[in-house]
């Protein structure tokens, strides 16, 4: 076959369209890739990694020590961890007692825990984050037309009211969801009963399912605690940044701020992270079902009987109180730490226009003290900054049969605690993991 000079530049000029096209494409893939992706790595060795309860062993925490212990042994608490700052400098940060007894392996601040909803703050801050760069608004609407998750799947609205919700409303807990059938994010296995699925729920389909029950009021008429609402924000922050939520917060909250050792917990022993605790609970606590319906036998809450992986922004990280607090101190506006988040960004997450106002993703903000709480199988902490500029956060890896209230008395116990110490001036373990 012959073919004339036509038709050989023809072939040739097809070619090489089709190579543009090609290296167009791959170039786009490589850009969303690296945008989205590539998994953002954290610079330098975790802080957290860098400690050892011999640092904090300081004469002038001994009777801070001993109340700790005390109520330790009062409450059969397994292990627990503290981190403080003060002025602006990581003053202290200690494990008591066991991170996983029957490996033999006591608690140091290295370790890393389940946060429970102290998760939320870092949810909140990555929203406000993404107001910051213009990718949304409080005032935004989340379903119904033109909404940021006007998307097929959650086209399936029962309650004509939910196209009223705001992103803000979420972050208040004031979107108006019912718990009437009980919290939906520890109830995956009736829910998959009721809506007849045959696999766990994810992300998309817990939402897509919470839009086929009733409101309980509402929107913006009254404060009802939501795991559901930061599971929405956390569809948000994927759809509004092009990102997952882990590696977006990572990029864009947790490693600015100098945090590189938090993560998304998984729900099983095996699969925790090698410096990541064993979680107990009480002698009073029974075997229940798994989460998942396919799974037969009983687990315990914290191994098998909570979703706790699907929790994700409502309740899912895993971090050390070192690196949380450094954390906090970074969305403080104090300003001897470099904050993440501008001065206005912190104002509105801590200010509250009245005494039925909440704050964003702060369980509390009155006269100055901002105080978040988080309560799982096998975990109870706190995290508080008090009016001076004083961070702390107190984490146990056991549970306690009083539930959520029992992170009132862990604020108790350390305000006692802080009656008995006088923070050294000179020491601060946030160089610890400066690299020379």
């Amino acid at each position: 076959m012959k073919f004339n000079r036509k038709t050989i530049i023809g072939v040739l000029s097809s070619f090489l369209l089709i190579l543009i096209v090609l290296l167009v494409s791959l170039h786009i893939s490589s850009a969303e890739m690296n945008d989205s992706d590539m998994e953002d790595v954290f610079d330098g060795i975790p802080l957290n990694q860098c400690l050892t309860n011999q640092m904090s062993d300081i004469p002038e925490s001994k009777n801070m020590d001993r109340i700790i212990t005390r109520f330790m042994w009062r409450w059969n608490i397994v292990g627990a961890s503290l981190a403080v700052v003060k002025d602006s400098k990581l003053v202290y940060a200690k494990g008591y007692g066991w991170a996983d007894k029957q490996a033999d392996e006591l608690m140091t601040p290295s370790h890393i825990l389940r946060v429970a909803s102290l998760s939320k703050l870092i949810t909140a801050t990555a929203i406000m984050k993404l107001c910051e760069d213009g990718y949304l608004s409080l005032e935004d609407k989340v379903f119904g037309p033109g909404a940021i998750l006007d998307e097929p799947k959650f086209q399936n609205i029962t309650d004509p009211r939910m196209k009223r919700i705001t992103v803000e409303m979420l972050l208040r807990h004031t979107a108006g969801y019912s718990r009437s059938k009980g919290d939906p994010m520890f109830r995956t296995r009736e829910i998959m009963s009721w809506a007849g699925m045959k696999e766990v729920p994810d992300m998309d389909e817990m939402i897509a399912y919470s839009l086929t029950q009733k409101l309980g009021s509402n929107p913006g008429s009254t404060y009802r605690y939501s795991n559901i609402g930061y599971l929405v924000l956390t569809k948000i922050i994927e759809v509004c940044s092009g990102m997952s939520y882990e590696r977006y917060c990572q990029k864009k909250i947790l490693h600015p701020a100098g945090c590189g050792d938090m993560h998304l917990a998984k729900n099983f022993y095996e699969e925790k992270y090698p410096n990541e605790v064993r979680y107990y609970e009480g002698e009073e606590s029974e075997l229940v079902n798994s989460f998942d319906l396919n799974k037969d036998g009983l687990f315990t809450r914290t191994y098998g009987g909570s979703n706790v992986e699907g929790l994700i922004g409502a309740g899912a990280w895993v971090a050390s109180p070192a690196e949380y607090v450094k954390f906090v101190c970074s969305i403080d506006g104090n300003g001897t730490i470099a904050d993440i988040l501008t001065e206005e960004s912190v104002r509105e997450m801590t200010e509250t226009s009245d005494d039925s106002s909440h704050p964003l993703g702060w369980i509390n903000s009155q006269k100055g003290t901002w105080t978040r709480t988080g309560t799982l199988a096998g975990v109870s902490a706190m995290v508080r900054r008090l009016p001076d500029g004083t961070v702390w956060m107190f984490i146990t890896n056991t549970s306690n049969w009083k539930g959520a209230r029992f992170t009132g008395y862990i604020g108790q116990m350390m305000s006692d605690a802080f009656n008995k110490v006088t923070w050294p001036t000179d020491r601060d373990l946030f160089s610890a993991n400066i690299q020379e």
